[in-house]
């Protein structure tokens, strides 16, 4: 219906139609017979927008009528930018009475609480929270290794002794004198 009517309306709105058309097109129950767009709009929106639409608009008579049905996100455009409506007084209020029905009254709970304590099911009451750090021991990295008590040496043959390596000391300029100086 939106883009019959932007059809309607001549070239002064081609671009807004070329917008229109590049979006997903719904189907609605006015297809044999186009009505007006925002009729339409509100139309599809129902009394509690079951498919989840957001509405897009500049026109303020329809962006009112939107605000007063509750769950329905309103867009509009400033400039080049799309911009998010914040959420209608209709709406917030919607959500705080789901909050509030989803809570269990206070005598219901006492209620519960005596059928627990009846049935035995009572958990323990004990203080709940943080787990208290308890004191540790040194940092085990900063500590040194503790030294392994020598197994006994094995005896071995004399003469399958090992011999020992020399090794030969390198040092710089010790035999010549790297000066230059005589």
């Amino acid at each position: 219906c939106v883009l019959k009517e932007l059809e309607s309306l001549g070239k002064e709105l081609y671009g807004a139609k070329l917008i229109a058309q590049r979006f997903q097109v719904r189907s609605c129950a006015h297809s044999k017979s186009p009505v007006d767009g925002s009729a339409c709009l509100l139309s599809m929106i129902g009394d509690n927008n079951p498919h989840h639409y957001f509405v897009a608009t500049q026109d303020h008579s329809l962006g009112n009528k939107v605000r007063n049905k509750a769950g329905v996100p309103l867009m509009f455009i400033i400039q080049n930018t799309i911009v998010l409506d914040k959420p209608s007084p209709k709406s917030v209020a919607h959500i705080k009475a789901l909050q509030a029905s989803e809570l269990v009254p206070d005598h219901q709970k006492q209620n519960l609480e005596h059928l627990k304590d009846e049935q035995g099911m009572v958990l323990d009451t004990g203080r709940r929270g943080k787990k208290r750090k308890r004191v540790g021991g040194p940092n085990p990295l900063s500590c040194l290794k503790k030294k392994k008590t020598p197994a006994q040496p094995i005896s071995v043959a004399p003469d399958q002794k090992k011999k020992k390596r020399r090794k030969r000391k390198r040092g710089i300029g010790l035999g010549k004198d790297t000066t230059g100086t005589a």
